[in-house]
């Protein structure tokens, strides 16, 4: 289920670190090479499959984690077993509800995911130390608490075309967060289920909607979840 990286000796950056692609743009770019190296002594590399827990509700929290690939599902399951998917994290996002003592949602890979996993007790003082990654830690939240907003509105004023217009834009540009291309192709992280769940829609509603925007040609149908967005700003406009 998870895989550990090896240790790397005698570089001042573990080597790992270096190639890692989440690296400059998560927790780590901004941390000094020593305290990167003491970090990377206690952290691991771990890989979770597709619809695997990586922590549920109430759990202990006892480490966090950098999204190095792939796709997080956050949820909540209601006691009658109905679930809200309330949130999706992505390469490079800081994974865990800091100074928690247990979490609060489940937390699932929707994709095959690839983790960087640190202790607790070791982020917390690089946070109490490091007042550059208080500050992005503070900045993610923040972006975070704004996409809720959003999606606050998206659940519960738009149709369910936008809805699902805005689900597909959501994760086109986090695919290409500088928005630099204006067609993408890209694998959709979340079942049909899924996407119902974050969108408060059924199944046969999101079904519908994906055939809808395929037909008046704003998306394409490659393979089941395979899907290609020949003008992304044309995707936008479908958002309302």
């Amino acid at each position: 289920m998870a895989s550990e990286r090896q240790d790397v000796h005698n570089s001042q950056v573990p080597r790992i670190c270096r190639s890692c692609e989440a690296r400059h743009r998560g927790i780590c770019g901004v941390l000094s090479e020593r305290e990167l190296l003491e970090l990377s002594r206690h952290s691991r590399q771990v890989v979770h499959k597709a619809g695997e827990t990586v922590i549920g509700d109430s759990e202990e929290i006892n480490s966090y984690a950098s999204v190095m690939h792939g796709v997080i599902k956050l949820s909540k399951v209601l006691e009658d077993g109905r679930q809200q998917v309330v949130g999706l994290q992505f390469a490079p996002d800081f994974l865990g509800r800091l100074f928690g003592k247990q979490s609060t949602l489940n937390t699932d890979a929707a994709s095959d995911v690839e983790l960087c996993r640190m202790p607790k007790a070791a982020i917390e003082r690089l946070v109490a130390t490091n007042p550059a990654l208080e500050g992005l830690l503070l900045e993610q939240t923040l972006r975070e608490l704004d996409e809720a907003r959003d999606w606050m509105v998206t659940l519960g004023r738009k149709t369910a075309t936008e809805k699902v217009a805005s689900f597909l834009y959501l994760i086109a540009t986090h695919k290409d967060p500088a928005h630099n291309e204006k067609s993408i192709s890209f694998e959709l992280p979340l079942t049909r289920a899924d996407i119902a769940d974050f969108l408060g829609l059924t199944i046969e509603t999101v079904s519908r909607q994906f055939t809808n925007l395929k037909r008046k040609g704003v998306i394409e149908i490659e393979h089941h979840r395979q899907l290609s967005v020949p003008d992304v700003n044309r995707l936008k406009r479908y958002c309302g």
